[in-house]
């Protein structure tokens, strides 16, 4: 009998010890480590061209040579396109002609000079001779302009008009892309572009959708200023063009930015912070008991925070390394409450 009544009371201790434990809170923890929080941000952008040009005929004229081809490149220096050359060469031969006859006139002029000419007339027919030779460059320029010629090595992206159309001068005939350099161009938040332009060790590559590759980018230059929506900067980057891939201006692409930061900081999860009353945020520290790792005491700690890109908290300073702190649900508890350990259901 006495035997049975030790036992149960026995059992009685044990399950107001138990009901004790499971009285007491359980709060998920979390340790504060010291890490390298790199920052990466992906962005999706467009590909353009080095340079993109309309190319006209400075004069005016029936085309009769246009062998660029949509798609095809045209190098340096060769032919995109050819007006009709006769108007332009029987205009120099024109021009030549009375160049000729003037400087005749002037030689006439010179051995006559003191007798039957004058001074004013040989002056007035060297004047018609310096007209007549500026009359010869002129349709030397003409002749030349006739022909349009590739300014660089030139993708050609659009044939704007016909063969054998009649154009005036000045009229869009191709277009043309310079893809010597990819340009690679996105729009990035301004606090991002500000804090990127603060911090120059950003590492910046793109991928395309039809490789697996990783190219790096040089950054050309940028919007000085922001769109009207969305308070964005354009970032245009630069890079050469990859082996295997033919990218087109227009194409989409992934841009990788990677903010690189050397300093091993303490970062905490912005959930674990909560604010006062005085806007002070604060953290629950994690103290155990004596003998236990599960089973501790809450205390508040003001903390010192900067928000990082990656949406967590750089701690500056009230907590070190190490220390175990509430990871959620910090606003339902209060400063010096018992607090156990939550590991996982069923454990």
């Amino acid at each position: 009998m006495y035997r049975c009544a030790m036992l149960l009371v026995s059992a009685l201790a044990v399950a107001s010890h138990a009901a004790a434990q499971d009285a007491i809170k359980p709060v998920k923890l979390v340790t504060v480590m010291s890490e390298n929080d790199g920052n990466e941000r992906t962005f999706f952008g467009k590909v353009a061209a080095r340079r993109t040009v309309d190319l006209a005929f400075q004069v005016g004229g029936q085309i009769v040579a246009f062998p660029a081809l949509e798609g095809s490149v045209t190098p340096k220096g060769g032919m995109v396109a050819q007006l009709d050359l006769e108007t332009f060469e029987l205009a120099l031969e024109q021009a030549e002609l009375q160049k000729a006859q003037s400087d005749r006139m002037v030689e006439r002029y010179r051995r006559l000079q003191g007798g039957s000419v004058s001074e004013v007339a040989l002056e007035d027919a060297v004047t018609e001779a310096s007209l007549a030779d500026v009359a010869v460059r002129n349709a030397q320029k003409d002749l030349r302009d006739a022909t349009l010629l590739a300014p660089f090595d030139a993708l050609v992206a659009e044939r704007m008009t016909d063969n054998f159309t009649t154009i005036s001068a000045g009229t869009p005939v191709v277009r043309l892309h310079d893809m010597s350099e990819l340009r690679i161009e996105i729009d990035v938040p301004e606090v991002l572009f500000q804090r990127a332009g603060a911090d120059p060790d950003v590492a910046v590559s793109a991928q395309f959708p039809a490789s697996n590759r990783v190219f790096p980018l040089e950054l050309r230059e940028f919007n000085a200023e922001s769109s009207n929506i969305g308070q964005t900067f354009k970032l245009t980057f630069g890079m050469a063009p990859p082996d295997g891939l033919r990218i087109l201006p227009g194409s989409s692409v992934k841009v990788l930015a990677v903010l690189h930061d050397d300093r091993s900081d303490l970062v905490v999860p912005a959930t674990a912070l909560t604010p006062g009353a005085d806007g002070a945020l604060s953290a629950f520290l994690f103290e155990p008991e004596a003998g236990s790792k599960d089973i501790g005491r809450l205390r508040r700690v003001i903390v010192d925070v900067e928000p990082l890109a990656s949406g967590r908290m750089r701690v500056l300073d009230g907590l070190e390394a190490g220390d175990e702190i509430v990871g959620m649900g910090a606003a339902a508890l209060e400063d010096g409450q018992d607090a156990r350990r939550f590991v996982a259901f069923g454990r």
